[in-house]
């Protein structure tokens, strides 16, 4: 995929099996092959690539190639903007910073919730005014009484209450007199 555009279009591996000698000669020979092409479409039950290639008379020739979407594993951006993912970088000394390094406080050894990030102060809060008191109020004026209201629905019986133990008989007492 170096100095290319387009997608690079993976298969599973059964697909690649069932596709056979079909799929082989739009495939680029990796540890893991893929389909490059310059244009993509996956709207639909069929994914449409479109490939570019020359003829054995070395004619430039624009090829369709169609397959059903659930072939296809992973579509990779084959585009060369620059520094992108998890290439090589170069080393952090010969990184530029233009920004000072922020220095903190060392974490404890072995703490896997030591935190590295330092932490601001606490803004401090302003002292609070004291509030006036309030004036009395008039006092309020009665209300009219409200109209009768009507009469609510009959309420459903309740459900009969489980019976009680039974008490003990108590004797009776001596009459005086």
């Amino acid at each position: 995929m170096n100095g290319t555009e387009g997608y690079a279009v993976f298969f599973f591996p059964q697909a690649l099996e069932v596709l056979g000698g079909a799929i082989k000669p739009y495939l680029v020979e990796a540890p893991d092959p893929y389909v490059l092409c310059k244009e993509i479409d996956t709207a639909g039950a069929l994914v449409e690539m479109t490939l570019e290639g020359k003829t054995a008379e070395g004619r430039e020739v624009t090829i369709e190639l169609m397959v059903p979407g659930s072939m296809v594993r992973m579509i990779v951006s084959a585009r060369s903007d620059g520094a992108f993912g998890f290439g090589v970088r170069p080393p952090a000394s010969a990184a530029v910073s233009t920004t000072p390094a922020a220095t903190t406080a060392p974490s404890a050894p072995d703490s896997p919730t030591a935190s590295t990030a330092p932490t601001a102060p606490a803004a401090p809060t302003a002292p609070t005014a004291p509030t006036a008191p309030t004036a009395p109020t008039a006092p309020t004026a009665p209300t009219a009484p409200s109209a009768p209201s009507a009469p609510s629905a009959p309420s459903a019986p309740s459900a009969p209450s489980a019976p009680s133990a039974p008490t003990a008989p108590t004797a009776p007492k001596p009459a005086s007199g």
